[in-house]
């Protein structure tokens, strides 16, 4: 889909499924013109590697502070032989050094295997937005791999999404690539000289609402455009909060959609397509799913149907859509209580650890449940006030075992933002954010930042670390490179969830980028 050179406009807000989700449904109907024909949805173009006013790449200064407070931190470490416990209490590593060369071995403390690098940006990234309840939640950032370790970087820009090359060792390989008029990270794939994204563009729809667009880039230019909402399957893409995967011959795409016509006009549900290599639309997936999505994840796999999981509000709770959309018989992850807009338990990260499957997610339980009366939907009333961190497996791509694991358990302390990375072939990484003194209302809890964790656990969901704890935090995608290590990129900027976001988003010119190195 050709379109307009634009380098400049009013930017597309960013928002989070829960928050757009509100607003919707504070309205009945939406009226208003189609959008202006012509408006170019897509255009072409770099920015200079490095501008003047953008601050230098750096590595961190060995022993300087990177995640600078008030008073020094502990100089002490956690043990990796440590005995780990249900609610381990949280200590600070050394800081690391990004000079470091020596390979870690499995004995080495987490603190000691992770660094970061500073990347200059061309222009201002808003890291943080406006979530649900007026909270402020993070911007999405991706960060991909390719085979041959190269990396990507994906995030927004106003009126624009960026994507910057990197090299393996965490330098920057060029100019960035700007898809223009572009609005939310949902998905990257980095490929040899190249990469896609899963992104929203304007469109002209009864709503006046973006579509959803999946986009290929080569070094040289643009491969191709593939518009996967419209008027011929009537829906939109207000937003996505979606996933992204790739097996090596085509891509999976499943993210959040709005009808805009038929028998779903007005509703919010989920859609899985699967697309070439070559941006072709191919058979499989489905149009509509769960019922207002509040977390999407998606696997990729050789043959098949890839693995998927949603949050849905109506059958309240985390449910398996490998291959079925949302049947009422989907299997169940974790029955949470859950309304249009909200989910007490939200899919973090969901990956493969040999022929077994591992989901991670926000949880507070179920005290009680029970049918709403209409054959589907479910009653939920929330076990805790706070959202605690769970682990649940699955022995193949459509069956849950085992019961749910929770890996916290502090009532006072509320943890948001779940990640889940394989580690190897038989260990995991599991992060997340925790607010102490947290004082929660209507699903959402406002208290004070006291670090991202970060912990290896096996495949029982055993720890088999200390708990490493910084001021770094995860914002997207995590890249697993072909040696092992985990790569991840963010805004370095305190967190504040104090309460409602005011005024204008805070913005970076600095990109961060922190690199796990792997220990056998």
């Amino acid at each position: 889909m050709a379109g307009a050179h634009t380098t400049s406009g009013p930017g597309l807000p960013v928002r989070r499924l829960r928050a757009a989700l509100v607003a919707a449904l504070a309205v009945s109907a939406v009226g208003g013109a189609a959008a202006a024909a012509g408006v170019g949805p897509f255009a072409d173009r770099t920015v200079s590697a490095q501008p003047p006013s953008a601050p230098a790449e750096e590595d961190w200064e060995k022993g300087a502070d990177p995640f600078p407070e008030t008073s020094p931190p502990p100089t002490t470490s956690p043990s990796s032989t440590a005995t780990p416990s249900r609610t381990p209490t949280a200590t600070r590593t050394p800081r690391p050094s990004a000079t470091t060369a020596k390979t870690p071995s499995a004995r080495t403390p987490l603190g000691e295997r992770l660094t970061v690098a500073r990347i200059g940006l061309p222009t201002a990234l808003p890291h943080q937005q406006s979530g649900y309840n007026g909270l402020p939640e993070w911007a999405r950032i991706d960060t991909a791999a390719a085979p041959d370790g190269t990396l990507r970087v994906a995030w927004p820009a106003s009126g624009s999404i960026h994507v910057t090359p990197l090299t393996a060792a965490l330098k920057r390989a060029g100019a960035d690539t700007v898809v223009d008029d572009a609005a939310e990270v949902s998905g990257l794939i980095a490929h040899k000289g190249g990469f896609a994204l899963l992104t929203r563009l304007p469109d002209s729809n009864k709503w006046n609402e973006t579509a959803a667009h999946l986009v290929r880039y080569s070094d040289t230019g643009r491969l191709f455009d593939t518009a996967l909402t419209g008027a011929a399957t009537h829906d939109t893409a207000r937003v996505l909060t979606g996933q992204l995967r790739w097996n090596g011959s085509k891509y999976g795409a499943y993210f959040v959609v709005h009808g805009a016509g038929g028998s779903t006009d007005g509703h919010f549900g989920d859609k899985l397509r699967y697309v070439s290599s070559q941006g072709k639309v191919l058979d499989g997936g489905w149009d509509w799913g769960c019922s207002h999505n509040q977390g999407t994840a998606l696997l990729p796999s050789d043959s098949g149907p890839f693995p998927s999981l949603c949050g849905e509000d109506w059958r309240s709770g985390i449910f398996v859509s490998t291959g079925i959309g949302a049947p009422n018989e989907a299997p169940l992850i974790s029955r949470e209580e859950c309304w249009a807009g909200y989910c007490g338990g939200v899919p973090g990260g969901f990956v493969r650890i040999g022929s077994r499957y591992a989901v991670a997610f926000t949880t507070r339980g179920a005290a009680s449940q029970a049918p709403d009366g209409t054959g589907r939907g479910y009653k939920v009333t929330a076990r805790t006030q706070t959202h605690q961190v769970a682990l649940r497996f699955l022995s193949n791509a459509s069956t849950p075992t085992g019961a749910v694991k929770t890996l916290t358990s502090a009532l006072s302390v509320d943890n948001v933002n779940v990640r889940l990375a394989p580690y190897g072939k038989d260990r995991m990484m599991i992060s997340w954010e925790s607010y102490a003194d947290a004082k929660c209302s209507q699903g959402t809890c406002t208290g004070r930042f006291t670090g991202t964790h970060l912990r290896l656990i096996d495949t029982a969901g055993k720890f088999l670390t200390g708990d490493l704890t910084v001021k770094a935090r995860i914002a997207g995608d995590i890249a697993p490179l072909p040696n092992g290590d985990l790569v991840w990129a963010y805004a370095d900027a305190p967190p504040d969830r104090t309460g409602p976001l005011n005024g204008a988003n805070p913005t970076t010119r600095t990109l961060s980028v922190a690199r796990l190195a792997y220990a056998p």
